[in-house]
């Protein structure tokens, strides 16, 4: 599947006159918590020739293949990435941490990697996480009867809020990083654990009871995780002009 993920992303290149800077697993491959049928998840990062930003016109600033059974890859232009980098966008810190890289080339991704701890806002990343937990959590998981593999998609942006309420710092993507550094041992932890190897090991986990104490742990959570975002007020950095430079060096780097 790698040697058809790379040939796909070359396909791109010739396609759409684009060098690809950076391409990984951004899916629950890397998160560490695949089903035997989970599919692949890539995201990637490129750069235009010159020419195309000397233009009046606005253009579109993401590349999307069709969706298939296996495959999900889309990327987002330079640019683009840079401003939600300043912004210190989540799902983009997750794609620059990612255990599964897929494609790397020129320095453009490692100096992202290095200014990360730099732009990182964690107000940002709370709310994120936070409003990402709610949803699912009132989507998903306040029936008597509930998608049981839905509780990985609230524990793990509660254990992220968690971990950055506990260090400041940019959380690990892998679910299994998260729950050994932020549940202790316990009836909790062993829950999680049980859900987790029953996943990985390709359990249809469907419509099944709630379990409590799963539950019990997210409502409290999430209360108190609420309560706590709002005494925050960090006012970041302004990186626009060493990214204004990261990205004039890349369009160098990559095109001469």
């Amino acid at each position: 599947m790698k040697e058809k993920i790379i040939e796909e992303l070359k396909r791109i290149e010739e396609t759409y006159n684009v060098k690809i800077l950076y391409a990984c697993e951004s899916g629950s491959r890397a998160w560490k918590f695949p089903s035997k049928d989970s599919d692949y998840d890539v995201r990637f990062i490129y750069i235009h020739k010159k020419e195309w930003y000397l233009s009046i016109d606005q253009k579109r600033d993401v590349i999307e293949l069709p969706i298939n059974d296996l495959l999900d890859i889309s990327g987002w232009e330079l640019t683009k990435a840079l401003r939600l980098f300043r912004k210190s966008n989540p799902p983009l810190h997750e794609w620059l941490n990612s255990g599964i890289v897929y494609h790397q080339a020129y320095s453009i991704a490692d100096k992202l990697k290095e200014m990360s701890s730099m732009v990182f806002v964690p107000t940002a990343a709370l709310y994120h996480y936070l409003n990402m937990a709610k949803g699912n959590y009132r989507d998903y998981l306040q029936n008597e009867q509930v998608k049981i593999k839905k509780y990985f998609y609230v524990l793990r942006p509660v254990m992220a809020c968690l971990w950055i309420q506990k260090y400041n710092t940019i959380p690990p993507i892998e679910f299994p990083a998260l729950l050994d550094n932020i549940i202790p041992e316990g009836p909790l932890k062993t829950e999680i654990e049980t859900l987790l190897m029953r996943k990985i090991n390709g359990e249809e986990l469907d419509v099944e009871p709630r379990i409590d104490v799963i539950n019990d742990f997210l409502e409290n959570e999430i209360g108190q995780l609420t309560n706590y975002t709002k005494t925050l007020h960090i006012k970041p950095e302004d990186p626009t002009e060493e990214l204004d430079q990261l990205f004039r060096a890349a369009l160098d780097e990559v095109w001469n």
